[in-house]
């Protein structure tokens, strides 16, 4: 059967499914005391921007959550059901989930589709081992750093961190290094735009979840000048004025419709 989907490919290549573009910044960054995880919100179709303030910090537990960069819907479906398979293993352990635990079941399950399921993650939460904070590939490949990047904004995010981040920093600190981090993704990246979500979880307080935490971002700029030009400042070689008209003629029927004949 593959071998006969690949002869009818090769005879029709314009009917092969083309690559879908996407465009996101997230990142997330170790304090001495939490993380704090951030996103963009801007959703694209291509060229289009399908919604200006899209939520991409999911929520897995209480002390977890993760940010999903790709395809939407995927990276919704997968959050979505690992945050029920979460639930589920608290409840028959009688324990809170650990985040290597929800890093493990998002591996596990994205490798078995080979990068397919188009869902680039960024994992982070606090457990009794502490604050953790993971990447996760598509295709299921997982890094464990103090601060991660991810999405086509990722660039730009990490030159920030590595220029900035430095051991110990305080919440403030990490949430102003966050924020700085998204809006070079937004600046940098034309799939990255809109506003700045931050969640910040901590070990001593309950997580807090920061939504368009920096308004300006998305503020429309202030044009320097007038671009309303004089009549006559563009030269033209002819004029030609036509007139458009469009007659119709309405017909009006009085005629009483005809009455059914109930003969047989």
């Amino acid at each position: 059967m593959s071998i006969r989907n690949n002869e009818l490919a090769s005879k029709n290549p314009s009917n092969l499914p083309k690559a879908t573009s996407t465009g996101t910044t997230i990142v997330g960054c170790i304090y001495n005391n939490g993380l704090v995880l951030g996103a963009d919100t801007r959703a694209t179709e291509g060229e289009i921007i399908a919604d200006k303030n899209c939520e991409k910090i999911h929520y897995l537990t209480d002390d977890i959550r993760c940010c999903g960069a790709g395809t939407a819907a995927d990276t919704e479906a997968v959050t979505a059901l690992i945050s029920s398979n979460l639930e589920l293993h608290s409840l028959s352990t009688n324990r809170k989930p650990r985040v290597v635990t929800a890093m493990t079941m998002l591996k596990q399950m994205l490798f078995q589709y080979q990068g397919h399921i188009g869902a680039a993650l960024v994992l982070g939460g606090i457990d009794s081992t502490g604050p953790n904070l993971f990447t996760v590939a598509p295709h299921g490949s997982t890094d464990k750093l103090p601060y991660v990047t991810m999405g086509s904004g990722s660039l730009a995010a990490m030159a920030v961190f590595e220029a900035e981040w430095k051991p110990q920093m305080t919440e403030s600190e990490a949430k102003d290094l966050v924020i700085k981090a998204i809006s070079a993704g937004i600046f940098n990246d034309l799939g990255s735009g809109s506003n700045c979500d931050v969640c910040v979880i901590d070990q001593d307080k309950p997580t807090e979840m920061i939504r368009n935490i920096k308004p300006e971002l998305n503020a429309r700029s202030i044009k320097e000048r007038n671009y309303k030009f004089r009549k006559g400042t563009t030269a033209f070689t002819k004029q030609s004025i036509r007139d458009f008209v469009q007659e119709e003629e309405v017909i009006e029927f009085n005629k009483q419709p005809e009455e059914m004949d109930l003969t047989s």
